[in-house]
């Protein structure tokens, strides 16, 4: 029965993500039906690890980690979890050869969130980044090349690229949460309490670089994972669009967003652009 026990668990990581995320849930639908639940329980296993230096104030937080981090090795030591998030990610691991070493980098870069507060210079800003977005794309490629390490090393630099342009945006929108509640000013050099023109032009500047270079390597994609990822790269494309246009105080005031009429005209354009070969 430990196959039921498995699927349950599978289904617990699809409820964490459509709970959590009406935007990634919808992407990971346009993927492929035999790749939905590997990509599920990375959302999962990531989203759990954030929710705790992010959200857990009135707990012991380095404490959740360790137990969180120890309990992820123990299960893929005995190939079972009686914590359905971790059960079904150490299946994924195995199933698509995921390195250990993304699953450590990203575990130090939450970590980080417990005591740090401000990113003095670019490397470290660079290195949390890669951490926390840049390793989380690199384990969502391993599932889409399936076993193909050519494609792998091909498409790595621009699935970094796109993992790094996603948490720069969710840098920008959440600039007063992370401000206001979590004391945590992640771009280097720049005054959060007085965001101008001049600094947020260069922000959107260098995420649409990482965007350029990201989509390079969305077209070469496998078939099973292009349209997923395509419908995640322009609704991200939209919000950066969004906070462009936006003032710098209304940014530090209020967490932009796109409406749900608008997720579901961009997913109807994407799908037209999909459809019509035009990636």
């Amino acid at each position: 029965m430990k196959q039921l026990f498995d699927e349950v668990s599978f289904a617990c990581s699809k409820n964490v993500t459509k709970k959590y995320s009406t935007s990634f849930s919808l992407a990971v639908h346009m993927l492929s039906p035999k790749i939905r639940e590997a990509i599920y329980s990375i959302y999962a296993f990531v989203r759990f690890a954030d929710e705790i230096v992010d959200s857990f104030h009135d707990y012991d937080k380095e404490s959740l980690l360790n137990e969180f981090e120890a309990s992820y090795y123990k299960a893929y030591a005995q190939n079972i979890s009686l914590n359905p998030i971790l059960n079904s990610f150490q299946h994924t691991v195995k199933k698509y050869h995921i390195t250990d070493d993304l699953i450590r980098s990203f575990l130090k870069s939450m970590r980080a969130d417990l005591n740090k507060e401000t990113y003095e210079t670019v490397e470290e800003y660079h290195n949390y980044i890669y951490g926390s977005a840049d390793v989380v794309g690199l384990m969502c490629l391993k599932v889409f090349v399936n076993g193909d390490d050519e494609k792998y090393e091909s498409l790595k630099f621009s699935a970094m690229k796109l993992g790094s342009a996603f948490q720069k945006v969710n840098f920008l929108r959440d600039l007063k949460d992370d401000y206001e509640l979590l004391h945590r000013s992640y771009f280097p050099g720049v005054n959060l309490k007085e965001l101008g023109v001049t600094e947020k032009e260069a922000i959107i500047a260098e995420i649409e670089a990482d965007f350029k270079e990201a989509f390079s390597g969305i077209k070469q994609l496998p078939l099973e994972a292009k349209f997923g990822v395509y419908t995640a790269y322009v609704y991200y494309k939209r919000l950066l669009k969004k906070l462009s246009s936006t003032p710098s105080g209304e940014i530090l005031n209020t967490r932009i967003r796109v409406s749900n009429p608008v997720k579901i005209s961009l997913l109807a354009k994407s799908f037209v652009v999909y459809k019509l070969n035009l990636l």
